[in-house]
C-alpha cells in the first residue's frame, strides 16, 4: 500500500522532510508519519477512498487544523490531542500556519472485512458520520501505544497490536450496548484450550483472531473474557510465559544469554535483558546468579 511519502512526492511547500512507518494488524492499516517543517503547510491528507482515522500525536509550532477545503478554515475550535474521522469518499486537508514538527497516525479500515473478522456489527451512524477535531483519550492512548511498536518485530507484538486495533475499532464503531457489555471470564474448557495452544506455540507469533475463533467468540469479547479469567491481556500472558520459560533455562541449563534470548523469541540478548528486567526487577545474569549461589 502506498505511504504518504509516495502520495506527497514532491513534498508540499515548507515540508523539509517526511518519514513514514507502516504496518497492518487485524486488517487495520496504520501509517505513522513525522513531518519536519519550516512555516505554513497545507496538504491533502489522502486516503480519501478509504474510511480512516487521523490522530495527532505531537505538534510543535502552530496548532494543526483539519480542513474540508484547502482554503476554508475548520469550523470547529482547537482541541488538544484531537482526532479526525472521515468516511470513505470524504476529502480532508491538513493545515498549519507556522509548523515545525508534526507526528500523526492514520488508520484505515476495511469495515466489511473487519465486521466479519471481529464478528461484530458496527453502528451505522458511527460508521457514516464524519467527526473533525473530536477528542477521546482512550482511543488516543491506544493509537499512541500502536505508534510506539510499529517497528517492533518481537513475536508478542502481534497479539499486542491485534488487541489494540480491536479495542480501537470497538470504541469507534461498536453499538453502545455491546461496547459496555458486562465482562465475564472464559469457560474452563475455553481457557484450558487457549492456554494449551499458546503454551505449545511459544515463542511463535499468534494472532488474536485465531485465539478468538478457537474460543468461539469475537475478538473484543475474547480479549475481555481472557483478561477477566487470567488478569492479563493475551499479549501480556504470552510475554509472561516467554519470561517464565527463560527463567527455567537460566536455572536448568548453561545456555548463554544469547541462546536463551533466541530460544524465547527475543531479537537479541539486549532486548531480552531489557524485557526480563521489566518483569523481574533484575537482569538475567543477576537473576541466574542469585538462584544458583
Amino acid at each position: 500500500m502506498p505511504t504518504r511519502v509516495d502520495r506527497l512526492t514532491p513534498l508540499p511547500e515548507n515540508v523539509l522532510n517526511l518519514s513514514v512507518s507502516q504496518r497492518t494488524w487485524n486488517g487495520v492499516h496504520i501509517d505513522v508519519a513525522e513531518f519536519h517543517c519550516a512555516g505554513r503547510v497545507v496538504h491533502h491528507l489522502g486516503h480519501e477512498t478509504e474510511t480512516r482515522l487521523s490522530v495527532l500525536l505531537e505538534e510543535v509550532g502552530s496548532h494543526c487544523e483539519p480542513r474540508l477545503r484547502e482554503n476554508q478554515p475548520c469550523p470547529i475550535g482547537y482541541t488538544p490531542r484531537h482526532m479526525d474521522f472521515a468516511p470513505a469518499g470524504m476529502e480532508v486537508w491538513g493545515y498549519g500556519a507556522n509548523t515545525r514538527f508534526v507526528k500523526d497516525a492514520t488508520l484505515t479500515f476495511d469495515l466489511p472485512a473487519l465486521s466479519e473478522r471481529l464478528a461484530t456489527e458496527f453502528d451505522a451512524d458511527a460508521v457514516a458520520t464524519p467527526r473533525l477535531r473530536f477528542a477521546d483519550d482512550r482511543v488516543w492512548t491506544l493509537v499512541r501505544l500502536l505508534s510506539e511498536v510499529m517497528d517492533d518485530l518481537d513475536p508478542s507484538t502481534q497479539l499486542y497490536g491485534d488487541g489494540l486495533t480491536a479495542a480501537i475499532t470497538a470504541r469507534l464503531f461498536a453499538h453502545p450496548l455491546e461496547a459496555g457489555a458486562n465482562v465475564r471470564g472464559l469457560a474452563p474448557w475455553q481457557l484450558r484450550r487457549i492456554v494449551e495452544y499458546m503454551d505449545a506455540h511459544l515463542p511463535q507469533r499468534v494472532e488474536l483472531a485465531h485465539l478468538a475463533t478457537m474460543a468461539g467468540l469475537s475478538q473484543a469479547h475474547f480479549s475481555r473474557a481472557f483478561k477477566a479469567s487470567t488478569g492479563m491481556a493475551p499479549y501480556r500472558w504470552q510475554l509472561d510465559a516467554r519470561i517464565r520459560r527463560a527463567q527455567m533455562m537460566l536455572i536448568d541449563t548453561r545456555a548463554s544469554l544469547d541462546q536463551v534470548a533466541e530460544a524465547t523469541g527475543f531479537a537479541d540478548a539486549v532486548h531480552f535483558g531489557r524485557t526480563f528486567r521489566k518483569f523481574t526487577g533484575a537482569t538475567p545474569a543477576a537473576w541466574r546468579y542469585d538462584r544458583k549461589n
